[in-house]
């Protein structure tokens, strides 16, 4: 594939994996090539590329002479991330207390203040973009580009999950509570600290999700 292709199916691939992941795209739904090639401006070419790295990440698959259909993320498929998150975080924390700079360090305090303020406004759509911020900050401060990129995709695939609960005032207080132990064990660079204060972090929101009955939901909301 050319070079001009290649950038071309990045960008329709990226478009449409936001369209899966957010939900405007439904489990089950036909992706037509050439609807999506008029929508994008370009030829069959790259949409057909795209259609194929969205079946390597199993979000899409491709049944020979029928079509491509959405599979979507199922609520397993949440567990799972989160259950690897809770690891991976874990180790992306305990790298950060080693090489983190004051200057994120200061972007993070920034971050929890900010947070404290729209959680106690209940500017819950704020809330979920300096949860965002937050972990971006802390992946790139473990100095690990090969982990941030693999917490950044798990982080992004979860994101309709986070809006619901992070939506919820009591789990919006304990998150940012959270985040500031996290950030507290960072300045003192305590790597055990650390690791398994991210590693809890994780395995609340796994709680959370449990007790606010999230998979029904989630079922709901991907039948509308």
């Amino acid at each position: 594939m050319g070079e001009d292709n290649y950038s071309l199916s990045s960008r329709v691939f990226h478009a449409l994996r936001e369209h899966i992941l957010s939900g405007k795209y439904k489990a089950e739904e036909e992706l037509k090539e050439k609807s999506i090639g008029e929508e994008f401006g370009v030829s069959r070419t790259p949409v057909r590329e795209a259609l194929r790295q969205l079946e390597l990440e199993g979000l899409v698959t491709i049944i020979p002479n029928k079509g491509a259909y959405v599979v979507g993320i199922s609520p397993k498929d949440i567990r799972d991330i989160y259950e690897i998150r809770s690891r991976l975080e874990g180790l992306c924390a305990g790298w950060a207390a080693c090489y983190i700079t004051e200057e994120q360090l200061d972007e993070l305090e920034e971050n929890i203040y900010l947070s404290d303020f729209h959680t106690a406004k209940g500017n819950y759509e704020q809330l979920v973009e300096l949860d965002s911020r937050f972990h971006e900050i802390l992946y790139r401060a473990s100095g690990s580009s090969q982990l941030r990129h693999i917490l950044s995709d798990f982080h992004h695939y979860v994101q309709r999950v986070r809006k619901v609960t992070l939506a919820m005032p009591e789990r919006a207080q304990n998150c940012n509570a959270e985040h500031r132990k996290i950030v507290e064990a960072l300045r003192e660079r305590d790597r055990e600290a650390a690791e398994c204060l991210a590693n809890a972090h994780m395995m609340n929101t796994i709680s959370n999700m449990d007790r606010c009955g999230w998979e029904n939901l989630w079922k709901q909301e991907q039948g509308k």
